[in-house]
């Protein structure tokens, strides 16, 4: 981790948004480098189009990070028995 250096106007900036949207300062610049850089990698794709990449790329992390469920297959159903005269 290192330390960024940026104007008070747009540290101003980002506190503000931050406080509109529910994120931390950090967690807010954050945001705005991934959006800046996705779109200097991805420059045909709109906002909409970087939010749906940054949504993939957290969906794959998370996927990594989470064991693998049991497979279906080879679970059993339990039995159920009715109770209360219903059968």
């Amino acid at each position: 981790m290192g330390i960024v250096k940026i104007s008070d106007q747009l540290h101003d900036q980002v506190r503000l948004s931050s406080a509109a949207l529910g994120r931390s300062i950090n967690a807010q610049a954050e945001h705005w480098l991934r959006v800046g850089q996705m779109a200097e990698h991805h420059p045909q794709l709109n906002y909409e189009g970087i939010c749906a990449l940054l949504l993939q790329q957290a969906e794959r992390d998370l996927q990594l990070s989470e064991p693998a469920p049991a497979p279906t297959a080879l679970r059993r159903p339990r039995p159920v028995r009715l109770v209360g005269g219903l059968q």
